[in-house]
């Protein structure tokens, strides 16, 4: 059985005078522990069909299943990390990695050394009696992280969660979650724009069309690449082969979204 199941979802954002279909006849299934990317050109649907799959909106139609069972009908657990970190500022770093657990009344003392564990595992163990506006950015998305970790989610989805960060925090991020999700067997779904972040962290890679959204070809990255860390991914031939095939794809899209939106005089 697939781990999370699209079965032709489609959504429409409905006006006074008219509607517009963001996302049409999408169906996907990931196995569980897998890690894919969702790719496309600008207003394509990533994020929205991510919203969809977090259950923050309803499809307009089609079916959502995770583990069989439909999104409203389970009680599953999902992890939403995003491009802000949207820490507490008035809260200490163990305190806002411990909010979840507080809000649904789970916060116990195991529960706690638990998290203080994960801090230790992306290097923050020494900060946690501190403040987020003590730390980095790149700490800071650390600590979303542990703080979506903590919750043990069954599936987490990233939107484009290192897009605010310096380019050399953002590689040293990649290898740190990457490791992290293999080593807890987390199912994962990533939005981004950047082609090599999703080559390097991907076991597949989702192209989407625009006007609507839909799915336009499917790119299985190479074992070889699968079984390297991001930053060393980038430095294999076959990064560059796959990048080169996505890049030209990603261009013809562009330019037919664009031959739509500019009519011509």
């Amino acid at each position: 059985m697939s781990f999370l199941t699209l079965d032709r979802v489609s959504h429409h954002y409905f006006s006074k005078d008219s509607y517009t279909k963001a996302l049409n006849s999408i169906s996907l299934s990931l196995r569980e522990g897998e890690f894919v990317a969702l790719l496309g050109p600008s207003g394509c649907g990533k994020s929205t069909l991510l919203s969809i799959i977090a259950g923050i909106i309803q499809q307009t139609e089609g079916k959502v299943l995770l583990q069989g069972h439909a999104i409203g009908e389970s009680e599953m657990d999902i992890g939403y990390m995003l491009q802000q970190d949207y820490l507490f500022p008035w809260k200490t770093i163990i305190d806002n990695v411990l909010l979840g657990p507080k809000i649904n009344n789970k916060k116990t003392e195991e529960l706690k050394n638990q998290a203080t564990q994960l801090l230790d595992e992306v290097g923050l163990k020494a900060v946690s009696g501190k403040y987020p506006n003590e730390l980095s950015g790149g700490m800071r998305q650390r600590v979303a992280l542990v703080r979506t970790l903590i919750n043990d989610p069954k599936i987490l989805l990233l939107d484009e969660p290192f897009s605010a960060l310096d380019y050399q925090t953002k590689l040293n991020l990649e290898d740190l979650v990457a490791d992290l999700l293999k080593s807890y067997h987390k199912t994962a779904i990533l939005v981004t724009h950047d082609i090599g972040e999703a080559i390097a962290m991907s076991d597949r890679i989702f192209m989407m069309n625009a006007n609507p959204g839909s799915i336009a070809k499917v790119y299985e990255v190479p074992i070889e690449l699968r079984n390297e860390v991001p930053f060393m991914v980038r430095r294999r031939p076959k990064y560059q082969i796959l990048f080169d095939k996505i890049w030209d794809e990603l261009e013809a899209k562009e330019s037919v979204k664009k031959a739509v939106e500019i009519p011509d005089e």
